[in-house]
């Protein structure tokens, strides 16, 4: 093996390339992380016997600089020039809810150009799952506020085309985010493109009402994705208390599909992913329930 040193076409070593290169030569985009932080919260009946109903909920803060001042956003934030997107992520989710180890993957790439008004932003979006009893919200230094929004994810249309080598799916998605101060709305319009075995997805707003930024479709693609993994792993578990009757465990997953389950054929596909303890509720005015726990071996089976 020769031991010459690897030189390029400039007759130069990474070495030395590396003391010359100019990274001014380029213009350098900022990047972002926003977070889609969902749970589950219970809304208190007037009626001690009826059970408390459940929604979904995401938080956003409420802007306290330019742009979008005043209006409601994914809380984020840019990534400091010696950290990782990964940690910029935790660390702005450890800001707005003063909680880590938590669960929370990365969902998608935004880098159209004109996202941001400020200047070029590429922003990673992330998705975090929490039970909201193990934490306590708190506005960032750039926000005004911070609250829960029900999230509410309606299909009002779909549309099919043959393509002369494939098919073009349309669908159109509304969206709305409201709670007690405020009241976000807007629609997705979803164009899937497939042509053998290349898909291809576009996403593009055609309405949209007190979303900043392109916030509104990093919602759209979150649920989307929530919905998914629902279908076949143990996202859901994310969402739910240590203990929890299968009952409650049932209606989270309905909210999160957006559909009835029967309880039967529910119960059969998760009884391998929890476990029986010898509790159960004590709920004034309710039969008592038998409370389980989620079955950490399933997922190493």
């Amino acid at each position: 093996m020769s031991n010459q040193p690897v030189t390029d076409y400039n007759g130069l070593t990474e070495e030395q390339f590396l003391k010359t290169y100019d990274a001014g030569n380029y213009e350098r985009p900022s990047v972002a992380v926003d977070m889609l932080i969902f749970t589950v919260m219970e809304e208190q009946q007037d009626n001690y016997r009826k059970l408390a109903e459940k929604s979904l909920q995401l938080l956003l803060i409420q802007r306290g600089e330019h742009p979008f001042l005043g209006q409601w956003a994914l809380p984020g934030g840019f990534v400091g020039i010696h950290e990782s997107v990964e940690e910029a992520a935790r660390r702005e989710l450890y800001s707005e809810t003063n909680i880590d180890n938590i669960y929370m993957e990365q969902l998608y790439t935004w880098g159209d150009v004109q996202r941001d008004p400020r200047m070029r932003v590429i922003s990673c979006s992330y998705m975090a799952l929490v039970d909201r009893k193990a934490l306590t919200v708190q506005a960032g230094d750039d926000a005004a506020a911070a609250a829960w929004f029900e999230v509410s994810y309606n299909i009002l249309e779909t549309r099919r085309e043959e393509l002369e080598q494939g098919i073009r799916l349309e669908t159109f998605v509304e969206i709305i985010l409201q709670n007690e101060q405020a009241r976000l709305s807007g629609v997705v319009k979803l164009t899937e493109t497939i042509r053998g075995h290349v898909r291809h997805m576009d996403r593009e707003i055609v309405r949209s009402s007190g979303f900043s930024f392109d916030h509104l479709l990093m919602v759209q693609a979150a649920i989307e994705r929530l919905r998914g993994k629902a279908e076949y792993t143990d996202i859901v578990f994310n969402l739910m208390p240590p203990l929890f009757t299968l009952s409650e465990l049932q209606r989270v997953y309905e909210i999160i599909l957006g559909k009835e389950l029967l309880a039967a054929a529910f119960r059969r596909k998760i009884a391998e992913r929890v476990i029986e303890t010898d509790e159960s509720t004590r709920d004034a005015g309710h039969r008592p329930s038998k409370l389980y726990r989620y079955n950490l071996e399933w997922n190493l089976t």
